[in-house]
């Protein structure tokens, strides 16, 4: 199916490795001029070399931190110069799987207030400066990266659950927004998803645990009902969906991308 992305431009933040790298690679693939941003000069800009040459498209590396309201202007403004338009946001600057851990005796507010201040307000700051280039042009697409412990409590990680599952409210609240104007907004919740991180990942706990690799592997598998860790390829294909022309009869939604992970019914 073509997904009517070429010639569309996009916005990727959190995207100089990982799920956002992977995101920003199918969406140049499928035809779109991508920026994508991250708070590391160095990677970001071998992260968008690389892409450039694979995909043949325009990839640019604006680096800023989404937790700065001045630094999030300053890269929109930026990016539309360099695009010419906006039409694709991808929220997913944040720390992976949250910072506030541990016994709530330990529980540091500030870890909190940064999780929240990253996943949450950033993603807010960059839709609003965002915005009003969408609805000028009335159509936009932006799709926010969450993760499955919005739906799954964790008694050693507070930031994580909480910050995702405020991005369920949030998602909703700017779809309602947004939409008179012709801009969906969308909410995709990985799971345990593989990226470069995982090898040396599931390496170390293999280690600490004194099992082999594939036993890791076997064992986060085991946790979907499709038996197999999503790659970050894969998850992308549900963003660029997401951000094409073809889901306009979504919005406001959220969908779990993390291979079937957890036996809870949601309605």
């Amino acid at each position: 199916m073509d997904l009517e992305l070429e010639g569309k431009t996009a916005i990727v933040t959190g995207a100089s490795r990982g799920i956002g790298k992977a995101i920003a690679r199918e969406l140049a693939l499928s035809g779109c001029d991508v920026v994508i941003c991250a708070r590391s000069p160095e990677d970001l800009e071998l992260a968008a070399r690389e892409l450039s040459q694979e995909t043949g498209r325009k990839v640019v590396a604006i680096t800023a931190d989404t937790t700065s309201t001045p630094d999030v202007e300053r890269m929109v403004k930026d990016a539309a110069q360099v695009l010419g338009r906006i039409d694709i946001l991808v929220n997913n600057a944040a720390a992976p799987g949250g910072i506030a851990r541990g016994p709530l005796a330990s529980i540091s507010d500030d870890d909190v207030l940064d999780d929240l201040n990253t996943k949450v307000v950033g993603y807010l700051r960059c839709a609003r400066a965002v915005g009003p280039f969408m609805t000028s042009q009335g159509w936009g697409r932006i799709v926010n990266i969450g993760g499955l412990s919005a739906r799954n409590a964790s008694g050693s990680n507070v930031s994580a659950g909480v910050r995702n599952a405020g991005l369920v409210n949030l998602t909703k609240y700017l779809s309602q927004q947004l939409g008179p104007s012709g801009v969906t907004v969308n909410l995709v919740h990985p799971g345990a998803t593989r990226t470069e991180r995982s090898g040396p990942m599931y390496e170390e706990r293999a280690r600490q645990q004194g099992i082999t690799v594939e036993e890791v592997e076997a064992g986060v598998a085991s946790n979907n009902a499709t038996n197999r860790i999503v790659d970050a390829s894969e998850l992308a294909y549900v963003v660029a969906f997401l951000a094409s022309p073809r889901s306009i009869a979504i919005s406001g939604e959220v969908i779990a991308a993390g291979g079937g992970s957890g036996q809870a019914v949601y309605h």
